[in-house]
């Protein structure tokens, strides 16, 4: 049987394909823990409102506070924002990877498939050889 001739290049795909689904995931991460983050901080937001009769440094205590979490929100939906878009970008080249390994091992699986043809056509020539001396031996 013939040796395969792009196996090195199909070696080589099938890394950058694992590569690939290896940042995927770990961009995929990054943008759930971001998310969660950012749940966080908008479930504390919510939480923290301005107390009703209190002295005056107690309220500007909470509206600080309020204000803080605000900008945390911001901050955060940035990052959530920044980590989906890196994320699409992996989802992408993971793709794109996965097709490039894909496209070599359709042409490993049509070489496998000729090469067993060409086994199959020379067992039967074998095959055929074999019988038509029979035939002969036996007149």
């Amino acid at each position: 049987m013939n040796r395969f001739g792009l196996a090195g290049l199909l070696r080589l795909r099938g890394l950058r394909e694992d590569t690939a689904a290896a940042l995927l995931g770990a961009a995929e991460r990054e943008a759930a823990a971001a998310q969660r983050r950012a749940r966080v901080t908008a479930e504390r937001l919510s939480g923290a409102g301005l107390p009703d009769g209190v002295d005056s440094a107690s309220f500007l205590a909470a509206a600080a506070s309020r204000l803080s979490l605000s900008s945390l929100l911001v901050e955060d939906t940035e990052r959530l924002q920044a980590a989906r878009s890196v994320a699409a970008e992996r989802r992408d080249a993971w793709s794109h990877a996965r097709q490039e390994e894909r496209a070599v091992e359709l042409l490993e699986e049509h070489h496998e498939e000729r090469e067993r043809a060409a086994e199959l056509r020379a067992e039967q020539v074998v095959l055929d050889e074999v019988a038509g001396r029979r035939r002969e031996d036996e007149r």
